[in-house]
């Protein structure tokens, strides 16, 4: 019985003609797969799509493109789009950024499909959907600062008057966005509770201002439960509130504080647990704030600060953990024929 050995990864992203070239983390991961001989597709969630026959398995297919590379990372050709399978790949990239929509939740379950085929999702779907960026870090209570999620106004003024000073943002929003920091008589209070939680509808969340956001949001990227032994810490703008690159902030690399590996021992073996093979834990002064598990960026920067390759350190987990899992597949297969020779029934 030979084992499928198809050389393909799948990247399931936003478009990739719209990614910048000298940053993306995805597009670093792209280029690390195809110079290890990988075919690299692309294709977005909506192009995901199912089809089952009558008393057969679901196939999962996608409108994709081909991508390869021209001599180095930002010069790269895509071919035209074209229907195929996706189960001949031997990893799946799951990509693309928040919010968690239902359109996103919908391709976590479609992806559902391939993982229980014995391909390997990156992240594994269910545990995308089911680990709230923000929310999950509340798992870890010696971790994570004082915190209040609600939707009701009464909730939030009794945390500002506890706390003097705390920061509210919504639990799907990603780049800094909708993020507001309020102190104690800020009669901005109710109108930003309003506003983000669409009257009531939705919860937001709200945590004790940390003030060691001046020295940045420390980005630690992990692989497969183990950290890249440097922060990337996003310093905001003087007078600023976010750090994100996104909303202005500046890169500054770090080494690991006697905390911040105090905070990836707890998390990791959580991580390891649930295969969130690659995460980003966000930091600031001495407290996790949030467990980033959709598409965590920061590894272009700082494989320049520190002449990194985490892209390759990542490959080399994956390939691995995926040989482990292919090989005991392939046991319990080739056992389970065994018995059904030899004695006609099946396990």
């Amino acid at each position: 019985m030979e084992q499928n050995m198809s050389k393909t990864v799948y990247f399931v992203m936003d478009p990739v003609e719209k990614i910048n070239r000298k940053k993306d983390t995805t597009l670093a991961f792209m280029y690390e797969a195809f110079k290890r001989g990988y075919k690299v597709f692309t294709t977005e969630p909506r192009h995901l799509w199912i089809k089952r026959d009558l008393n057969q398995k679901a196939e999962v297919h996608a409108l994709c493109q081909e991508i390869n590379f021209q001599n180095d990372i930002e010069n790269f050709e895509l071919s035209k789009q074209n229907q195929q399978s996706m189960h001949d790949g031997q990893f799946v990239f799951m990509r693309q950024d928040p919010p968690v929509t239902i359109e996103y939740i919908t391709s976590t379950f479609i992806l559902d499909i391939l993982e229980n085929e014995g391909i390997m999702v990156i992240n594994h779907p269910s545990q995308v959907r089911g680990a709230n960026e923000k929310l999950t870090a509340m798992q870890f209570p010696s971790c994570a600062p004082s915190t209040v999620i609600s939707s009701q106004k009464e909730q939030f003024r009794d945390f500002l008057a506890d706390k003097k000073d705390i920061v509210i943002k919504p639990l799907d929003g990603m780049g800094g966005q909708g993020i507001f920091r309020i102190k104690e008589g800020d009669q901005n209070l109710d109108s930003v509770i309003e506003t983000l939680t669409f009257n009531g509808q939705i919860q937001i969340m709200a945590q004790q201002y940390i003030p060691e956001i001046v020295d940045g949001d420390k980005r630690i990227l992990m692989i497969n439960g183990e950290p890249v032994p440097y922060a990337l810490a996003r310093v905001p703008q003087k007078g600023a509130l976010r750090g994100n690159l996104a909303a202005g902030g500046q890169g500054v690399g770090k080494e690991l504080s006697a905390r911040d590996r105090e905070i990836c021992e707890i998390v990791g073996p959580w991580l390891k647990a649930h295969n969130i093979y690659f995460a980003g834990l966000d930091v600031i002064g001495d407290y996790l704030t949030e467990v980033n598990v959709t598409s965590p960026t920061c590894v272009r920067e700082l494989d320049k600060i520190y002449n990194l390759n985490i892209s390759g350190q990542l490959f080399d987990a994956l390939e691995k953990i995926n040989k482990l899992a292919l090989n005991a597949f392939f046991r319990a297969e080739t056992l389970e024929y065994y018995i059904f020779r030899n004695f006609g029934w099946s396990i």
